[in-house]
């Protein structure tokens, strides 16, 4: 960034740099804090549950009265001048080209940080016009053909060919200025000069050739469909009005590009892609990592082990601990209460398919989109020791085929929809999660279904899978917060417990694809899972679009259950102290196992860790 805008603030950190931070002084800090911090310097947005001529009755009473900062002649006006037009047409487009003239550079060699670390990185930044330019709208989409979802440009070129286990980039637009962000992790191997090679060549395909009416279609749809599901919330919505008006100056901002990008043409994405990913423009970034984490994935390599007596001293009244809790009311779960009252009263309705698929619906019409979550009890904590990591490749393989899709039709799918269906395997159990617009719900359900009973797990994709896990396993054994808390964990619970087990090398290396379709056979089951709609629908349809996608869906025999041995509460503390060459800060946590969760006291207890300030 400070290679693209070696003159601009837009080059240096938002908090500064060290060197400044260290110097500056409490006179000038309150200089600053005079002259920005004014009433006709801000810009405050309500959003929520209120009556509004009370509100700015309060707002005025409240700020009307805090004097303005007295400023110079030169400084009056300066922010409007800086935002410039926010007309429907987002400005002309002669403005501030000539921003973009002064950080462009013929240079192309690129910047080279060696020190210690896990994975090989690559940064690449283009400078771009400010947030009103006209060709925002066309950049926007460009971004989308370029890295949203797995039928992208680079997602195609990068991670499916097996060259990085990631791609993924941004287009940042400010009031002064803006920029393209691309960047990737090499799979290890991978050499970066090769990776940036071929992001260069998939650029110049775009380019060259153009976008398909294809492409520029379900680009179109993702935007519009991330820009509406990103409002569900108050807080988002807050946010979005304040940014729009602050860095646009127009709190409608959004609402103008959303229409403006509807207008799009597969000529207006090929002009902004030859003008703005120009190679003497753009500033590239290598990280070459100097030392590689150990290939056996130890928790504990170069560390130190000391202990000492450990004292619980009395036990902790749960009684003591409850005065301090707020009274709770529980929804029954036996209530006999119509659907109908379960949804004014804001609690799910709750019912079971008859293959035993446990159902929660909340109807939700505050916005025109539909939320799924879900969870499956087939996570780590079935892992075999030898095999640690089956249970988080048989997740990320889901997606990778059915018997009538194959992954890319599967993608193409939800993707021209702007919809999304993920799944995570977690410590005891996989999270399935999945969003889309109203009208698309049935599509979501109807894949959620085909995936969950026919997945395929082509050989070539679980290969690139591995590859990826490999190579984020390493990221993680580089990570002080990650590598403290398995740390932690390891030593809490024994060898013999799922939750002792983590994935190595060695082990994902030795899982086979027949692994992996046996741990799906054996584990995915409709009877312990759980699926939690909540939006804008019909209950009594998406009722019956289960029944009607689950209906096939079967398992024979009981679950499979765990045993889990018990874990002896330690008599003395243990200090373990894993070094990670290169860092320059230390890591510090403290733990021990927690209390079940169907204790009586779980609750009290939960709320005695939010005090201490604790994680559980």
């Amino acid at each position: 960034m400070q290679a693209a805008f070696p003159n601009s603030p837009y080059g240096l950190p938002v908090g500064g740099t060290k060197a400044d931070v260290q110097k500056f002084t409490v006179d000038q800090v309150r200089q600053y804090y005079r002259k920005y911090y004014s009433p006709d310097n801000a810009i405050l947005v309500v959003v929520g549950d209120f009556q509004t001529a009370a509100t700015v009755e309060a707002i005025k009473e409240i700020f009307g009265n805090i004097p303005k900062v007295s400023r110079g002649a030169g400084e009056q006006g300066s922010r409007a001048a800086e935002v410039g037009s926010s007309d429907v047409n987002l400005g002309t487009k002669a403005d501030n080209l000539n921003q973009l003239a002064s950080v462009s550079s013929i240079n192309q060699n690129p910047i080279v940080l060696r020190e210690e670390g896990s994975a090989a990185l690559l940064n690449v930044v283009y400078p771009l016009p400010p947030v009103n330019h006209p060709d925002i709208p066309a950049l926007q989409v460009m971004d989308y053909v370029l890295t949203s979802g797995r039928n992208s440009r680079l997602y195609q070129a990068l991670v499916e060919s097996g060259l990085t286990s990631d791609a993924g980039g941004y287009t940042s637009n400010l009031i002064g200025a803006g920029w393209y962000e691309l960047s990737a992790t090499a799979v290890r191997g991978e050499k970066l000069t090769k990776i940036d090679q071929t992001l260069q060549q998939a650029i110049a395909q775009l380019q060259t050739n153009g976008v398909t009416p294809e492409e520029l279609k379900r680009a179109k749809a993702q935007f519009v469909a991330d820009i509406t599901l990103s409002n569900r919330n108050i807080t988002n919505q807050a946010s979005q009005l304040g940014d729009s008006e602050t860095t646009a100056g127009d709190y409608r901002y959004i609402d103008k590009l959303v229409a403006a990008v509807g207008e799009v043409n597969t000529a207006d994405v090929k002009r902004v892609a030859q003008e703005y990913l120009k190679a003497d423009k753009r500033k590239v970034g290598y990280f070459e990592p100097t030392q590689i984490t150990d290939d056996e994935g130890s928790s504990t390599r170069n560390g130190g082990q000391t202990s000492e007596k450990f004292n619980l001293g009395p036990p902790v009244d749960a009684a003591e601990v409850a005065k301090y809790l707020p009274e709770i009311e529980v929804a029954n779960k036996t209530s006999d209460s119509p659907a109908e009252t379960l949804r004014e009263r804001g609690l799910p309705e709750s019912f079971k398919l008859g293959n035993g698929m446990q159902v929660l619906l909340v109807s939700d019409r505050s916005t025109p989109t539909v939320t799924l979550s879900g969870n499956i009890p087939a996570g780590r904590q079935f892992d075999p020791a030898t095999k640690a990591g089956v249970a988080e490749l048989t997740a990320d393989n889901l997606m990778n085929g059915t018997k009538t899709k194959d992954a890319l039709t599967l993608a193409k799918v939800l993707e021209s929809r702007g919809a999304s269906l993920e799944f995570s395997a977690a410590r005891e159990g996989v999270n399935l999660g999945g969003y889309s617009l109203k009208a698309d719900l049935p599509v979501l359900i109807e894949t959620l279904a085909d995936v969950v009973q026919n997945a395929t797990f082509p050989t070539d994709q679980l290969e690139l899978s591995r590859q990826r896990q490999i190579t984020e396993l390493k990221a993680q054994l580089d990570d002080p917060n990650y590598l403290s808390f398995r740390t932690l964990q390891q030593q809490i619970f024994p060898q013999n417990h799922p939750f002792h087990s983590y994935p190595t090398l060695e082990s994902l290396k030795s899982i086979t694809r027949a692994d992996v379709v046996e741990f799906y056979q054996t584990y995915y089951r409709p009877d312990n899972t759980v699926l939690a709609l909540v939006g804008d629908f019909d209950p009594t349809e998406v009722k019956s679009l289960l029944e009607k996608h689950f209906a096939n869906w079967t398992a024979s025999g009981k679950p499979q259950q765990i045993d889990f041995p018990p874990v002896a509460t330690p008599e003395k503390i243990v200090r373990l102290n894993p070094v990670l060459p290169g860092k320059t800060q230390a890591v510090t946590v403290i733990g021990n196992r927690g209390i079940n969760r169907q204790d009586s006291r779980y609750y009290a207890a939960l709320a005695l860790n939010q005090i201490l300030g604790g994680d559980t």
